[in-house]
């Protein structure tokens, strides 16, 4: 295994960061994210049928994305042929996606009256600027952001927890980014990046040893189809669960395969509750509404 930095031989973090009134860690419920990201394709009428989606689920927040595209993108990548309703190159495709932060703003305001939490993951730092004007209680990055050490430290010092997921990533990756960021209020998310996974790609066992090797609370953000890993993951120690969500996953779009629709993301926020109701405190009693099933089939004590 590679050698831990600086900031994992230092003491570890709490395992409870606050996201506004919430406590997310040991002890505590799981934290539900519903991750509409570019899923609503410009459509701010779709992505306000997201946030329902997610506030009828009884999902805790919705997460948008935010990009400054010609920061995050050069000419070659921008200019790149490809087919869409909207223009035939990814500069067509990813200007429709791209939501203007008043658009954010009307979009957290809507969250908020169903009482869900708004944010976004900024793909770079003015979008950071961006997404703080909104005063979201959490700042998300993105897998592909973790090996940006300057947009990494541009979350820092605002006094916001970070959820920092994890794919595409090694140990000693991983390692550098806690090292540039810190313990402190910081949520990790195994993860995988592909879109969607393979369940033999899951690898939820990751879970346990990010705790232990990290000591911060550990979510898990899933790109999988269906909802078992996502509850299992919650059975090996996953205290967040982001997954993307959509209408119809017949939609154009990179995400939408990988996607949870509304009936699957109340499946999943309903298994989520009754797995970590399962879970109990590990020590070992016998319960009220088992004494009278003792006493009429055992013949001995």
């Amino acid at each position: 295994m590679t050698a831990m930095s600086s900031a994992v031989r230092r003491r570890p973090g709490t395992r409870t960061v606050a996201i506004g009134n919430r406590l997310v860690g040991d002890g505590q419920p799981v934290f539900v994210v519903a991750e509409a990201g570019i899923n609503h394709n410009g459509d701010i009428d779709l992505a306000k049928r997201l946030v329902r989606v997610a506030a009828h689920a009884g999902c805790d927040a919705v997460k948008g994305q935010k990009r400054t595209l010609e920061v995050v993108f050069d000419e070659a990548k921008l200019s790149q042929p490809r087919e869409s309703p909207w223009g035939t190159t990814n500069r067509d495709v990813w200007n429709r996606l791209e939501l203007p932060i008043k658009v954010h703003r009307e979009i957290d305001d809507y969250a908020r009256g169903f009482g869900l939490r708004w944010t976004a993951s900024a793909w770079d730092e003015q979008s950071v600027d961006d997404v703080l004007s909104l005063q979201p209680e959490f700042l998300k990055i993105a897998s592909a952001s973790l090996t940006d050490d300057s947009l990494i430290s541009a979350h820092r010092g605002h006094g916001v927890p970070i959820v920092l997921s994890t794919g595409m990533s090694t140990i000693a990756e991983i390692d550098h980014a806690v090292d540039v960021l810190g313990t402190d209020d910081l949520i990790l998310l195994h993860c995988t990046s592909t879109y969607p996974s393979r369940p033999g790609e899951l690898n939820l066992r990751m879970i346990p040893v990010l705790r232990e090797r990290y000591g911060v609370p550990i979510g898990y953000s899933g790109h999988e189809i269906g909802i078992a890993a996502s509850t299992a993951a919650v059975a090996m120690g996953a205290c967040m669960v982001e997954r993307h969500i959509t209408v119809d996953r017949s939609l154009f779009g990179s995400n939408q395969a990988a996607s949870l629709e509304p009936d699957e993301l109340t499946d999943l926020v309903a298994a989520v509750r009754t797995v970590e109701a399962a879970l109990g405190d590990g020590v070992k009693c016998v319960y009220d509404s088992e004494i009278p099933v003792r006493a009429r089939l055992r013949r001995v004590g």
